[in-house]
């Protein structure tokens, strides 16, 4: 059994590179990273241990000793 073949009437596909994200104030992007008091949260998969503040065992918690700078964040973001 034969079938058709049709040549797509777009033309050749070609590669193109994925657009990025813009890019990030470097102070901020490392505002919440490698900080010394860092402990990798052990209920996360080891996959997760980017030392990122988010993934330390005390991320908002009152035994963060950065805890001040995290909630002023978020007052940042309330509305008026």
């Amino acid at each position: 059994m034969r079938g058709t073949f049709r040549v797509p009437a777009h033309g050749p596909v070609t590669s193109r590179p994925f657009p990025t994200a813009p890019a990030l104030d470097e102070e901020e992007e490392d505002h919440f990273i490698n900080r010394p008091c860092y402990e990798f949260n052990d209920e996360l998969t080891t996959l997760w241990n980017d030392r990122h503040c988010e993934h330390c065992r005390h991320y908002l918690t009152a035994r963060c000793p950065h805890i001040d700078e995290f909630l002023d964040d978020v007052d940042d973001l309330t509305p008026e």
